[in-house]
């Protein structure tokens, strides 16, 4: 592996190791899984299959990054109206 694509490739892998810490299925589901890809493709030697790997590992940390948006927003929005409707159902109670 070249030396330029052989430092993005272990950039790529340390980005999707932290972004791992807080997916879903837990970071240990994560990184087996991240470590069973890299392995797999530990031998690819041709810089540009290598440069196509890697532009699939970045378009996976954005949807991974898509991914923690959207669960962060739900989050929001589901605390947003469990407010509002709290209020909304004490409207018309009498308060001591």
């Amino acid at each position: 592996m070249a030396n330029p694509l052989r430092r993005e490739v272990r950039q790529l892998y340390k980005n999707l190791l932290h972004l791992g810490r807080e997916y879903p299925q837990g970071a240990d589901y994560f990184r087996k899984r991240l470590n069973s890809a890299f392995m797999k493709n530990k031998d690819v030697t041709d810089p540009k299959e290598i440069r196509k790997l890697v532009d699939c590992g970045e378009a996976v940390i954005k949807e991974l990054g898509t991914l923690y948006y959207l669960r962060e927003y739900s989050a929001m929005k589901k605390r947003f109206y469990e407010e509002e409707l709290s209020a909304m159902l004490n409207m018309g109670r009498p308060t001591d």
